[in-house]
């Protein structure tokens, strides 16, 4: 994973943002356009509104690639319970206390908000870069064909996920995921595809083995310059 973080100082605290995890849902230009105005030079102004209400805003970006730094030294809460949603002919949208680590352990991302990539595209793996507008992935984000397991007893409150090379994402924790067509899984464990060819997706269904999917960035395909602020 690629980090471009920008930091954007005002009187109340400071608001970063992540160039490689934005991929233009634009709720913060939609509800605070004072503060976030892409026509702007910087484009972020954190001093156009209330320290609170540019927080609140900021909790709604989907991908986590906008915080808040609290001058006082108030932390984002974490969310109670972690969600994922499925979003049509997009990623995935997980929303709770959520860490992304490798097969060994090492955490490479501790979020409350996350896109992961699931058209196997990005080239920011495992999160969405908007590569799957680039190729024309799509899925109507139904969960029919898929499973989530339950155990007696949830492993962790906490989420956590890991992108195995070459092969799915495995999620493990308590967790709801809501495809669009509103039905819901509750579970403990599941292995989410992200080579964007499973039968079932969200869930992985062994696909990847027969697509020959590298879990590797090409270098072909992701946004350009001019989409970046």
């Amino acid at each position: 994973m690629k980090e471009d973080v920008h930091r954007y100082v005002g009187e109340d605290g400071t608001v970063t943002y992540d160039v490689n995890r934005c991929i233009h849902v634009k709720a913060c230009v939609e509800w605070l356009s004072q503060v976030f105005d892409p026509d702007e030079r910087p484009w972020i102004r954190p001093d156009n509104a209330d320290a609170e209400e540019v927080a609140a805003v900021i909790r709604d970006c989907p991908t986590g690639a906008l915080h808040f730094e609290s001058n006082e030294g108030m932390d984002e809460p974490i969310p109670e319970g972690n969600r994922i949603t499925v979003v049509p002919d997009g990623p995935l949208y997980l929303h709770g206390d959520l860490g992304i680590e490798t097969p060994e352990g090492e955490e490479l991302l501790s979020d409350t908000r996350i896109a992961l990539c699931r058209c196997g595209a990005s080239e920011n793996k495992p999160l969405c870069d908007n590569s799957h507008a680039a190729v024309g992935f799509e899925d109507g984000g139904s969960l029919d064909g898929g499973e989530a397991v339950t155990e007696e007893e949830p492993p962790d409150e906490a989420l956590r996920l890991t992108p195995i090379p070459a092969g799915p994402c495995m999620a493990s924790g308590t967790f709801e995921i809501e495809g669009a067509d509103g039905e819901q899984y509750r579970g403990t464990e599941t292995a989410l595809c992200r080579c964007g060819a499973s039968g079932t997706k969200p869930f992985c269904d062994g696909t990847h083995r027969e697509v020959e999917f590298t879990g590797e960035d090409s270098g072909e395909v992701g946004r350009t310059g001019e989409e970046r602020l």
